[in-house]
């Protein structure tokens, strides 16, 4: 089953780049969609088939690949990357929807997005170093030819700029992995192997700072977040509903999966300068949406901030947060997702994004109303209020955090604050007042363009309801990572989910 959630994919894109007859653009989506969609209907039984009380990987798959390298092909899924699974087949197949139909080079554009959701899920589905590192390093190729191909008038600086930067991101993480298999004097480089690996603190520390930087480059984290903004704003409506909703997650997840599985002492020693970092990131990420003018800059500033409640939260290393961190990844993935769409779809229909320009587009008659009111409600979301996903996440975030470290999480609460702000004015600017006369003739908007505005909104929506159908899944599987053990009793877990009812 995991084999072909990661390997389906690729011959999907195999099918669309070998095809001996020409295909259409249109045609070349409606393949890629039917791929995507049966992934996602896979991805829909495996969760159903996943049992979130059994206390180890499932569905594990273990192949003998390279044995003089310790190289050896093993997938398993657990609660700590179900979550990210459903996030990761969910976006892609809304990606590939809200591409245009007519699009140029259409085979290889299909097959990228496809090679890039293989590459994802073979990252969140590893459980060799080795094997993540080359699903780490896969992703990269895709996504640098989708935006320097087909994104804006500086592409090719943006594509390159993020090709240097993960470049740079994967060579430590490499180094931290291959630093810990040749200290600790381990054959292979499989992870439960590694998780009692004996190393003293000191060499600890070290192979953790490498693989912090590594990931912190990814997520991105303040001072390491500058190839962001300007990949986000070049990229194309689709590939930044990947960039934000799903990629990104890859760090979150390696700081989970391996900094607190793998160094659980060193991360002890480390989290004060982490939460430190994460509040200072929240707080530069707020005050930057706060100034720019491009309304894709607004939202890509945003999603350092709250990217940064996932390293606050993960600092804090309690069991609590630890969900706390899955639950605050999954919701942002979804609300980023839908932000970066109705973004997408306002400059599809009025040629701008400069919120200097765009005025009263909640006009009921000539304006965008359903997708003004949509921007709100994905605003709202994001900005923590009551009764949507953005809410719970960022509650479970700071109520797991305070009473560790207190005055970082009240500055993260302050860029919280700060994100009714910034979109605030946004939308202030944008939707409302009077419709300028060059905005007069807004092409209509039909309703199966805004279908996948709609559904991440029911999702958000449904999460702010009823939170546990998302937390149940990595409740257990969070205590187990912070025990350090391959085996523990359920009894030892406390149920966190009173707190989210």
């Amino acid at each position: 089953m995991l084999s072909f959630l990661v390997w389906f994919p690729v011959l999907g894109a195999i099918v669309l780049t070998l095809s001996p007859v020409k295909i259409e653009s249109k045609t070349c989506r409606n393949i890629a969609m039917v791929f995507s969609g049966i992934l996602m209907i896979a991805t829909i039984i495996l969760g159903w088939q996943f049992n979130p009380q059994l206390l180890k990987m499932q569905f594990s798959e273990d192949i003998t690949w390279l044995e003089y390298l310790g190289l050896n092909y093993q997938l398993g899924v657990d609660g700590l990357s179900l979550p990210l699974l459903f996030l990761n087949s969910l976006l892609t197949f809304i990606a590939l929807y809200s591409s245009n139909t007519d699009i140029e080079r259409p085979r290889f554009y299909y097959s990228l997005m496809l090679l890039l959701n293989a590459g994802v899920t073979g990252a969140f589905l590893a459980q060799d170093l080795l094997l993540f590192f080359l699903f780490y390093e896969v992703e990269i190729i895709p996504l640098y030819f989708l935006i320097a191909i087909w994104g804006g008038q500086k592409r090719s600086y943006a594509a390159m700029k993020f090709l240097l930067y993960t470049a740079v991101s994967g060579i430590l993480v490499l180094a931290s992995f291959l630093g810990l298999v040749w200290l600790s004097g381990a054959h292979s480089f499989a992870y439960e192997s590694l998780r009692s690996n004996g190393l003293p603190l000191n060499t600890q520390i070290l192979l953790l700072v490498a693989l912090l930087i590594g990931l912190a480059i990814k997520i991105p984290i303040f001072p390491f977040h500058t190839w962001l903004p300007d990949a986000h704003v070049e990229a194309s409506t689709p590939v930044s509903i990947l960039l934000a909703g799903v990629l990104l997650k890859l760090g979150t997840y390696g700081l989970i999966r391996f900094g607190v599985g793998l160094f659980l002492d060193a991360w002890a020693t480390l989290t004060p300068y982490l939460a430190a970092i994460a509040a200072i990131s929240a707080l530069y990420g707020a005050s930057c949406a706060i100034a720019q003018k491009d309304m894709k800059k607004v939202v890509a500033y945003s999603s350092i901030s709250h990217m940064a409640y996932v390293l606050l939260a993960a600092a804090a290393s309690t069991r609590l947060s630890i969900i706390a961190a899955i639950v605050q990844m999954v919701t942002h993935g979804l609300i980023s997702a839908m932000l970066f769409f109705l973004v997408g779809l306002v400059y599809q229909k009025t040629g701008s994004r400069d919120v200097d320009y765009l005025r009263g587009l909640l006009n009921p008659q000539k304006g965008l109303p359903i997708t003004g009111s949509l921007m709100i409600l994905a605003a709202m979301a994001s900005a923590g209020i009551p009764g949507l996903a953005g809410f719970i996440a960022e509650f479970l975030v700071f109520r797991s955090s305070f009473a560790i470290f207190p005055i970082q999480t009240l500055l993260c609460l302050i860029a919280s604050g700060l994100t009714a702000v910034y979109f605030l004015l946004m939308i202030n600017r944008v939707f409302f007042g009077r419709l300028t006369p060059e905005l007069a003739h807004i092409p209509r908007i039909y309703w199966w363009e805004r279908l996948p505005s709609l559904t991440l909104a029911i999702l958000i929506l449904f999460l702010g309801i009823q939170p546990n159908w998302l937390v149940r899944w990595s409740e257990p599987q969070a205590g187990l990572l912070l025990l350090g053990k391959s085996e523990i009793s359920a009894n030892t877990i406390n149920s966190s989910q009173d707190i989210v009812r």
